[in-house]
């Protein structure tokens, strides 16, 4: 593949699961970039140890602004697109290569990778907030989507540079696929595995308060534009 592709890993006190992501990742592409969000661990340490690129917020600003810091650097350094991926081992980094096997096939601008085969394996509240999220983000982006909340996804540098992105929380990625799909990118699906279904342990999500928090970003998103 020609595209230049980095792996971008938000992470909050993930010190002691992101050196084997890292690693996974960085089997199939050159620079992994993490975004450490103002831990209290040593996640920055770990990811530098592990051969990451390792930016800082000094404070917590959230994944969405984590994100951003990523893709800020990426789009600096001259890559094309990044892939994303959580720093709990949720994730499987063993799936990148499929991911760029889409984008170059479809040229797909924004790759979901989705979950929604394995939803029945989640906690009730963990299954209802994602098909809930998925339902809304789909009927406002006017694209099928069948999991929003999925971190693991391929972006395009030229759709990051043609949208502009407000939140700075989980609601961010719920945000760009509705900018996304209202602007007429491409938006794709693909099927992951899991290292684990339930990360209710290692998640920093919260089902109801950003669930509600999605849902207002979605909806000043469609009155915005």
């Amino acid at each position: 593949m020609s595209e230049r592709v980095a792996v971008v890993i938000p992470a909050l006190n993930a010190a002691l699961t992101l050196a084997p992501v890292i690693d996974e990742a960085l089997r199939h592409v050159q620079t992994v970039i993490v975004v450490d969000d103002g831990s209290s661990d040593r996640t920055g340490d770990a990811a530098t140890k592990a051969g990451a690129i390792t930016l800082r917020h000094e404070v917590n600003r959230g994944k969405g602004a984590a994100l951003k810091t990523g893709f800020a650097w990426a789009r600096t350094n001259g890559f094309d697109g990044v892939i994303t991926i959580d720093a709990d081992g949720q994730h499987l980094a063993s799936d990148v290569p499929k991911f760029l096997r889409v984008r170059e096939d479809t040229k797909a601008d924004l790759i979901i990778g989705g979950r929604a085969h394995l939803f029945h394996g989640m906690l009730a509240r963990r299954r209802m907030a994602n098909q809930f999220s998925a339902w809304g983000i789909a009927m406002a982006a006017r694209t099928a989507v069948t999991d929003s909340q999925s971190g693991f996804r391929f972006y395009s540098m030229s759709m990051l540079d043609a949208i502009h992105l407000r939140a700075d929380g989980f609601d961010m990625e719920s945000e760009v696929i509705i900018r996304a799909g209202r602007r007429g990118f491409r938006i794709a699906t693909i099927p992951i595995d899991l290292g684990f279904v339930n990360g209710i342990s290692t998640s920093h999500y919260r089902p109801v308060k950003d669930t509600v928090r999605i849902f207002f970003t979605a909806l000043r998103t469609l009155v915005s534009g």
